[in-house]
């Protein structure tokens, strides 16, 4: 027990989760959560800026990180850019050791949040002071510095169904989407890769969380699975076609990532676990060790 809180100020950690995460019974996802952010006595702030019912949004986690003995849980609440930058606010986020991040619309998480101190003073507690910092449903698609701000849900992909706006950029060169298996999005985040082959497209299950440690590797916990779809070596007809026509698309490749799954880099005299080339890629770019941009 006394190795994780060292690994966790020397990385940091990301707990992006695809929505409607188990709150009530089990809670694994928000029990990791907590777990890396330092155990029960850590200090949580609880953003709900994406949500336009935040009162009851806070209600929820409220109870599910009081039933997980977490005492010094505090609700954020951000109904503007001026909030973003209040002083006091900017000073919960920077002391915290776990922000979390709920669900709702990432438009209006980013409008209020993006590019204001309290913006700043999350990347600094990730990357200076080792916080864990979670995102679930828009909560997880805002996380990326590429986010799908909106998209068609059809059976095939098609040229301009997807369009993308700026994010927190907590990972880079990816798009996150959530709900993924339940609300079949292969398609849309195949257009997202479609038009834009330099990303990496992440599609996250419901109660289903892919942890990245900065630096080090990925691991999938919950219910469902995480795919990525790479197509940086793709051969495509999306510049020549109509717009809503259907793509051509050649030679993409696809991760699947169940719950369980684990994939970590090796340290300095550790042996490397067996991996494909595009996957180690992948690890490379959403922890930052070496990465694509």
């Amino acid at each position: 027990m006394k190795t994780e809180p060292q690994r966790r100020a020397r990385h940091g950690h990301l707990v992006i989760i695809g929505g409607h995460e188990d709150r009530q019974h089990r809670k694994e996802i928000l029990t990791r959560f907590v777990e890396l952010a330092g155990g029960v006595q850590s200090s949580i702030v609880v953003i709900t800026a994406a949500s336009r019912v935040a009162d009851q949004m806070w209600s929820i986690y409220e109870q599910a990180f009081a039933d997980l003995g977490v005492t010094r849980h505090a609700h954020l609440v951000l109904e503007n850019r001026q909030d973003a930058n209040d002083e006091e606010k900017v000073r919960m986020v920077a002391e915290a050791d776990g922000i979390f991040m709920t669900g709702g619309d990432q438009k209006r998480l980013l409008a209020i949040v993006g590019g204001t101190a309290l913006d700043a003073a999350m990347h600094a507690a990730l990357k200076v002071r080792g916080a864990c910092i979670a995102g679930t449903s828009a909560g997880a698609s805002a996380m990326s510095g590429h986010m799908l701000a909106q998209g068609r849900t059809d059976l095939l992909p098609e040229k301009g169904a997807v369009s993308l706006a700026a994010g927190l950029g907590f990972v880079h060169r990816v798009v996150i989407d959530q709900h993924f298996s339940e609300r079949q999005r292969l398609a849309r985040l195949l257009s997202v890769v479609a038009q834009n082959p330099y990303l990496l497209g992440i599609g996250i299950d419901e109660d289903t969380a892919l942890v990245i440690e900065r630096g080090r590797g990925i691991e999938v916990l919950g219910e469902g699975s995480v795919t990525v779809i790479d197509g940086r070596t793709m051969d495509t007809n999306m510049a020549d076609i109509a717009e809503r026509a259907t793509p051509e698309l050649i030679d993409v490749r696809l991760h699947l990532l169940p719950a369980g799954s684990r994939y970590y880099l090796p340290e300095d005299g550790e042996p490397a676990k067996p991996m494909s080339p595009s996957l180690r890629d992948f690890l490379e770019n959403v922890t930052k060790r070496n990465p694509l941009s």
